[in-house]
């Protein structure tokens, strides 16, 4: 498929671009990004061309890849369904229930292919992990109980090229990091039907309690705001089964990415919809946006 790049950034320098420029089964069309001498410097490292206008650019593709803040993202991806692009978006897909929907709408009229880059979902252990653990149990034998650690120290002096990002520094962990914690606890405890407690910890840190659909229980815990020593990301499940821990990734973002990329591909050629489509990723930032009110 014949892909656009949408975004400059550190991610669509490291991740998005590189894997594209390197898929086999896919040609990078072109990149667009809000700042015209950025784009033409990643297009020319990526060996493709710059865009000026994004729906030009769209307008010569199948897909779409975006590296974008959620909010600018949300409403380029429902202009790339309507130009009949299938879409290859990043988590949050938006930070209002609003945007999200009016992007599964989009998606929905089009009839194009979604996948959102929940990065665990991809990297081969633990996508290999969370598919297990989804086979493993259902029913009344499922999953009763759920935690998920995600703590990182992206505003606690780490050297690193996120810490700059305007919409993290808003938003805080909980939406930057929080999305991958529910993607690990939504799939295997079922549709959050309740957020029970939101509570602020030091500063960006968020603490959730959640009620699934079914009865399962689980606890969120977020920051960027922790010390080097303190950083980790932990996940488990428990119930009859067992205890089941999350194993650490062992891929490279963009190796990851391009099973995302293979993903899409086979969702727009017909095959099932992966269960991180934009469906999905509209639930994850309604129960996020649920917990911002209460915090």
């Amino acid at each position: 498929m014949r892909y656009a790049l949408l975004g400059t950034g550190p991610w669509a320098e490291r991740t998005h671009g590189p894997a594209l420029a390197a898929h086999p089964d896919a040609e990078l069309v072109g990149v667009w990004g809000r700042r015209p001498e950025a784009a033409e410097a990643l297009a020319g490292r990526l060996g493709t061309r710059a865009y000026a206008d994004a729906d030009a650019l769209l307008a010569a593709c199948d897909a779409v890849a975006v590296a974008l803040p959620p909010d600018v993202q949300a409403p380029l991806a429902v202009r790339a369904a309507e130009a009949g692009c299938h879409l290859l978006l990043d988590k949050p897909v938006a930070t209002t229930p609003e945007a999200a929907r009016e992007v599964t709408a989009a998606v929905s009229r089009a009839g194009v292919a979604s996948v959102v880059f929940f990065t665990l979902h991809f990297d081969a252990e633990t996508g290999r992990w969370l598919r297990a653990q989804r086979e493993r149990v259902d029913g009344a034998d499922g999953w009763l109980l759920g935690r998920a650690d995600w703590l990182s120290p992206v505003f606690a002096g780490s050297d690193t090229p996120y810490t700059a990002s305007p919409w993290r520094r808003a938003k805080g962990a909980m939406w930057d990091i929080g999305p991958h914690a529910l993607s690990v606890l939504m799939p295997l405890l079922g549709t959050v039907s309740e957020v029970t407690a939101a509570l602020e910890g030091p500063g960006d840190t968020a603490h959730l309690v959640l009620r699934h659909a079914g009865g399962a229980s689980s606890t969120v815990t977020v920051s960027h705001s922790v010390p080097e020593a303190a950083t980790g990301v932990f996940a488990e499940v428990r119930g009859a089964a067992g205890v089941a821990t999350l194993p650490e990734r062992s891929d490279a973002p963009d190796t990851a990415f391009g099973r995302a990329v293979d993903a899409l591909e086979r969702a727009a050629a017909g095959g099932e919809p992966h269960l991180c489509d934009v469906r999905f990723a509209e639930a994850v930032t309604d129960v996020l946006a649920r917990a911002e009110a209460l915090r």
